[in-house]
């Protein structure tokens, strides 16, 4: 499982998915060519994005295939991202567990 959340640069949590992304197949298998921030997270790691970084993966999230993630996930995923990039100093946190 992949939990989300968005934190401050002192490491606070400023919000948080309620919705998890079970790591499977599909999700192991995305090009990293052509979704080049999800297609780098791991199963039992955590990948932060900056608010550079979550402008080239919030456009990645439309052009998914069917059954990477939930609808549930990816409605959170854009929220989330949404609120780094309208913030300062706000990290979007993929949490392996």
């Amino acid at each position: 499982m992949i939990n989300l959340q968005v934190r401050s640069e002192a490491g606070a949590i400023e919000a948080r998915a309620t919705h998890g992304v079970l790591w499977g197949p599909e999700l192991a298998a995305l090009d990293q060519s052509v979704f080049p921030m999800l297609g780098h997270l791991l199963p039992y790691a955590d990948t932060v994005f900056n608010s550079r970084q979550v402008v080239t993966l919030l456009a990645e999230v439309p052009r998914l295939p069917p059954d990477v993630v939930t609808d549930e996930f990816a409605r959170e995923l854009l929220d989330l991202g949404r609120t780094v990039l309208d913030g300062q100093q706000l990290y979007l946190w993929f949490l392996g567990v």
